[in-house]
């Protein structure tokens, strides 16, 4: 969800039991929210400046001390309402699902023993409970710091500082690993007593895997049970189906990805069980009796009542994720409204897959946005590329040994002189080396832009607008909604939008991966042998994705209103992979 759109979402829907994940790379951010919360809660701050040693773990671990206050007192303050108010009762009692235990009880209290409100008080005691201060540390955002020029230690790297300010902070909660492993990064867990079993086998900090494959899952899994650190829960994420950056796989589609974690979830505990308990021995630590619980939950493009319900009972993941439709939901997330607006009129032709991100990673986003219109006029003035205050992407270090940004003007202005040097370049070859020069945006400050916006902090230095980063699924949610009606939708008791025309999620996906593979076919400019060989796995993993639902969407008693036609789509698409050609005789 970026930098911004979740930065205090806890403190907006924590009270009514909801989770949520905020990202803690960006400490200037973080710095100007504790500024403000602690202004509007009335909790003492005292500002932790640049200048203080250890300031980006510092800054993190205040924020989320903050954030645990202010969640709490939000909590205490909701189940007191309530408790004594009637219709806000009634109206939390309509929030929950039809299927919800809690729910189930309290409905028989109300009926039976009149409103007993002693009851009613324990039972919220015993199932409801704040929703989770998670938080997101991308691990391939890990640069190297320095102070007068001098490389500081590993441990003040940012991916690393970021980690250790939620280590030491009082949130109970789970850090969430995304876009692959960092060996290096996942061994510092091991300096951090809370990441242990305690001696009733629970842990304080939790360990949370997003993964787009089950390989993945068992590799870095064994990785850390190697270390005696457990992983809580396995987040299978859709590689295109997604917001932000995305992660494709070699055509494996989620239908197939989620099946096999079902069919192997016993394999992925028992190893990881294994070595666990092995380290935790040698290090003397508790071993807990039974394998601690894992999770499996899945996210990407859930668009729908009825999908969310076919995960949950189809697959048997634990919960299903939803990021992208809340955008448009100013309860839940920080938008600026001129961005929030955008993306209610955004349609299919709109969202895409981009280069616009300095990590090289395709990255999803909107047309239009007010990053591009700034990114634009500067191309078009000669004065391409960000000023990169923030440097938090600032990895390359082809011509700085500190490292510098490829959305940088430094590193775009070198690249273009490197450009114009080319005697042998046609008008064409030139344009398009500038363009993909030009192309990368300043994410560091584009994605945090949104909530300087919304919250009316002055946002300084260089115009660099906003830069927002849905998955493909917001074009079929086209209006602000309340968190109470995204939350029946989600439920399928009152659906937010007709979703008439909108293709199932897996269907989605496969078409994602199906252009994917037709613009990787076309940029190849000398197809190898060992491409060829890649391009056709991939094809074969189409193929076999596509027979899967061919045979499930035939037997599943989801969906029937709408398995004709998901039939159709994927004739059509077996028929369109099946004529893609990747040998160079017939290229």
């Amino acid at each position: 969800m970026g930098l911004a759109f979740t930065i205090d979402s806890p403190a907006r829907v924590a009270q009514y039991g909801i989770d949520s994940v905020i990202s803690i790379m960006d400490d200037d951010l973080i710095e100007k929210m504790t500024a403000l919360y602690a202004r509007n809660f009335k909790q003492p701050y005292e500002e932790i400046t640049k200048k203080a040693e250890d300031f980006r773990a510092k800054r993190i671990t205040n924020y989320l001390n903050l954030l645990d206050k202010v969640v709490t007192e939000k909590f205490n303050s909701f189940k007191q309402e309530i408790t004594t108010n009637k219709l806000k009762f009634e109206d939390f009692l309509s929030t929950l699902p039809s299927n919800s235990e809690l729910k189930e009880k309290l409905e028989n209290v109300i009926t039976t023993q009149k409103n007993n409100i002693q009851e009613v008080k324990k039972l919220l005691d015993q199932y409801f409970h704040p929703g989770s201060i998670d938080v997101n540390i991308m691990t391939k955002v890990d640069k190297d710091n320095f102070e007068k020029g001098e490389q500081l230690p590993v441990m003040y790297n940012d991916a690393h500082a970021a980690l250790r300010g939620f280590a030491l902070s009082t949130v109970q909660s789970a850090v969430v690993f995304s876009a692959g492993m960092n060996p290096r990064l996942y061994s510092y867990l091991e300096t951090f007593d809370n990441f242990y079993p305690d001696a009733e086998g629970r842990f304080q900090k939790k360990i949370i895997l997003k993964v787009s494959d089950f390989r993945s899952a068992m590799i870095q899994g064994n990785f850390l049970a190697k270390k005696g650190l457990w992983v809580s829960e396995y987040r299978i994420e859709s590689g295109l189906n997604c917001g932000g950056h995305a992660f494709a796989t070699e055509g494996l589609l989620m239908g197939p990805i989620v099946e096999e974690f079902r069919n192997q979830k016993n394999e992925l505990e028992q190893s990881a069980f294994s070595l666990f308990t092995k380290a935790l021995d040698a290090k003397d630590k508790t071993i807990p009796a039974t394998a601690p619980e894992i999770k499996i939950t899945v996210q990407g493009g859930v668009g729908t009542a009825e999908e969310h319900q076919f995960l949950l009972s189809h697959y048997q993941v634990d919960s299903v994720g939803w990021g992208s439709p809340f955008l448009l939901v100013p309860e839940a997330t920080s938008v600026d409204q001129q961005t929030r607006s955008l993306l209610a009129r955004a349609g299919e032709e709109d969202l895409y897959l981009s280069n616009i991100s300095p990590l090289g990673v395709p990255f999803n986003t909107v047309k239009g946005t007010t990053n591009e219109f700034h990114k634009n006029n500067r191309i078009a003035a000669g004065k391409a590329g960000s000023s990169c205050p923030k440097k938090y992407l600032a990895l390359s270090k082809d011509h700085d040994p500190e490292g510098i940004c490829t959305a940088s003007k430094k590193y775009q202005d070198l690249k273009i002189q490197e450009l114009k040097a080319k005697t042998d370049l046609t008008p064409e070859e030139y344009s398009r080396g500038h363009a993909e020069i030009t192309e990368k945006a300043c994410l560091c400050v584009g994605l945090a832009n949104a909530s300087h916006l919304e919250m009316g902090i002055p946002v300084k230095g260089q115009q660099q607008g906003v830069v927002v980063c849905p998955g493909p699924n917001m074009a079929y949610f086209s209006n602000e909604v309340s968190l109470k009606d995204m939350m029946k939708h989600i439920y399928g008791e009152k659906p937010v939008e007709n979703h008439s025309n909108r293709p199932h999620m897996f269907i989605k996906e496969l078409y994602l991966y199906i252009d994917h593979l037709q613009q990787q076919i076309q940029s190849s400019l000398q197809l190898t042998p060992q491409k060829i060989k890649k391009l056709e796995a991939f094809k074969n993993n189409l193929l076999d994705g596509i027979s899967y639902y061919r045979e499930l969407f035939s037997v599943t008693t989801f969906f029937r209103n709408e398995n004709g036609k998901i039939q159709s789509e994927l004739n059509v698409c077996e028929a369109q992979v099946k004529n893609m050609k990747v040998t160079p005789e017939l290229v």
